[in-house]
Order: structure tokens, then sequence, then C-alpha cells
């Protein structure tokens, strides 16, 4: 006989509840192991793909971890250097950007910008603040990623986790299907393949898009003689993974530092084509992410709305920190595969229909 419905929503709340309360308490020791399997779960089609090209299991799982340490090193000594020096060059200017805004709205508006006003030592304020704020930001992160703990993470458990949870994935997929309830394992296998391919199609579509475009905006801002458009396009890359955001805050930083950069003050001229091929670049790259890279892929039916992801993110990063943040996505698809299940049920149940099925 089957366990009455109440009990197993008793068994399954005290269930979550636990997991919440374990991701609560031990977040930063999880945080090695949730990037070691989100980096698997990332890598598992790659290792099967080549399985199917002939490997083994272990050869695949191999190379691919070879070829993932090369680029990481390719990372460290080619890109990360520039990367932070120019996010330390690009808080040091703050004040120097603040200034130039003073001058433009003085020569413009000079009625709006007195010596003494308010509005200009707001201004000045807020350069300064920037400066002593995120020099104390990037001290803080240069001296965690130089501690010891931060390494071994970083460079030893994170890739061991990785490879051992990649070398085994298919054999712990197996095992846990062999524990779910049988009265219910079509509709949890069913889920649980909604799961996977909403997840599959965002983090990887959504990484690979991502990627893309951080790469674009990187390398055109760079080229069009965009000072800091290194630093830019990573910004903008990286908050891609929410629509029309990264676009957005990329492309507001990107126009407002070029007009600094490219501004005519004290008789110089305006370079309007350099702010033109900027404001040019994040238009391509809007129209590449929304009519080219997001269809093909990440595709239409992911079902993760912008305004969840942000509240998502909100809402589990402020609970559990830096380890909430990065279950958020994983967490928002479970639950938005669970809803709409949910909702679906609830329209072919009598509480939606009523008595007759025909209104």
């Amino acid at each position: 006989m089957a366990l009455p419905i109440k009990e197993q929503l008793k068994f399954w709340g005290i269930a979550m509840l636990v997991v919440l309360v374990l991701l609560w308490a031990l977040g930063n020791v999880m945080l090695p192991f949730v990037l070691g399997a989100a980096i698997a779960y990332l890598l598992d089609p790659v290792a099967d793909r080549l399985q199917r090209l002939g490997l083994s299991r272990v050869l695949a799982v191999s190379i691919i971890t070879l070829v993932a340490l090369l680029i990481f090193v390719v990372l460290i000594l080619l890109v990360v250097p520039s990367l932070i020096n120019q996010t330390s060059a690009l808080i040091n200017t703050a004040p120097e950007l603040f200034a130039r805004l003073q001058s433009w709205l003085t020569a413009r508006f000079p009625e709006l910008i007195e010596p003494d006003s308010m509005i200009r030592q707001q201004l000045g304020a807020i350069g300064q603040t920037i400066q002593a704020r995120g020099g104390e930001l990037v001290n803080g992160l240069l001296n965690s990623a130089r501690s010891l703990v931060s390494i071994i993470i970083l460079l030893v458990i994170v890739p061991v986790v990785a490879f051992y949870l990649l070398l085994d994935w298919d054999n712990m997929i197996a095992k846990i299907d062999g524990l779910l309830p049988r009265d219910h394992i079509a509709v949890v296998r069913q889920l649980a393949r909604d799961i996977d391919h909403t997840l599959a199609s965002f983090l990887r579509g959504q990484g690979t898009v991502c990627l893309i475009l951080g790469t674009f905006y990187a390398v055109s801002l760079m080229l069009a003689g965009l000072n800091f458009g290194l630093i830019v396009g990573f910004i903008a890359g990286v908050i891609t993974f929410i629509p029309y955001v990264g676009a957005l805050v990329g492309g507001v930083l990107a126009i407002g530092l070029a007009l600094f950069q490219f501004w005519g003050i004290d008789g110089e001229t305006t370079n309007w084509l350099r702010i033109g091929i900027v404001g040019a670049i994040f238009a391509t790259g809007q129209f590449l992410e929304g009519n080219v890279l997001t269809p093909k892929l990440v595709g239409s039916s992911v079902g993760l709305h912008p305004v969840w992801l942000i509240f998502a993110l909100s809402v589990f990063g402020s609970l559990f920190g830096f380890v909430g943040m990065l279950v958020a996505v994983p967490l928002a698809a479970i639950i938005g595969v669970v809803a709409r299940y949910g909702i679906a049920r609830y329209k072919d149940s009598l509480l939606f229909q009523g008595q007759s099925k025909d209104l």
C-alpha cells in the first residue's frame, strides 16, 4: 500500500528543510563541492561524446581535465593580470572622471553648477568614495586570492572534486534513479528530464553566449581605443545571462567612458566617430544576442524569466551568500519546472474544471 499523501509531504518537507539548513550552515565548506559538481555537470556531455568516439571514460575525463588546466593557465598568465590592472586603474580614475563631468556641466549649465553648490560637492564626494571603497575592494580580493585557503580551493579541491564527479557521473545518476520511489518513478523521471533540459539549455547555452559576447565586447572596445575596454567587456559578458541587462549595463558604462575619453573639453574637438563606434559595438552585440546566439544556443523553451532570475539571485544570495548565488539558477530552474507541472495538474483537476469538464 502506498504511503499516504500527508506522510509523503511531511517526509519531503523535512528533507528539503534539512538541505536548506545544511546549505546555510555549511556554505563555505560546500563551496568547492558545489563548484566541482557544476563543472562536472557542464562537462558531462563532452565526456559522453568522447566515449561515443571510442574512448574510455577515464581517458575522456583525463583529456578534458588537461585541456581545462591548459585554458586555466593561459587565462591566469594572459587575461587575469590585465583585468586586475584595468579594474584598479578604473577605480583610481573615478575622481578624474567626475572632475571632467563637473567641467562639462559647468561649461554648458553654469546656473546649475556653482563653485560652492551642493551638486558640485556631491560629484566630488562620489568620485572620492568610489576610489576609496573600490581600492579597499580590490585589495581585499587580491589578499583573499593570495591566501592559502583560496589557492587550495581553486587549484586543488575544485579540480579534484570535478574530476571524480565527472568520472562517476553516469554511475551516480543510475544509483539515484534506483532510489526513486516506485509509485512516482515515471513522474520523477519526467520532471528530471525537464529540469535537465532547462538547466542544460540555460547554463551551457547561456554560458556560451556570455563567453562569446564578453570576448566580442572586450576585443572590439580595445580595438576601438576605449580605455578599460577589457573590464567593460568582462562586466557585460558576466551579466549577459540576464537578457538585456548585460548589454544595458555594459553599454551605459562603455558609452559613459567614451564620452569622458573622447568628448572635447577646454577647446578640444569631440571625437564623435569613436563615440559612435562604441555605441555601435553594443548595438551589434545586442542584435547578435537576440537574433543569432540566444535562439541558436539557448532556445526559446527554457522558461526562466529575467525577473525570476533576479529574484532568485537576490533571495538565495541574501540567505546563503556566495554559495546561494551559485545554486540560485539551478534551484530557480527546478522550482520553475515543478511549478509548471503543478499548474498542469491543477488545470486537469476538479478544483479547476469543476464538475463539468466541458466548461
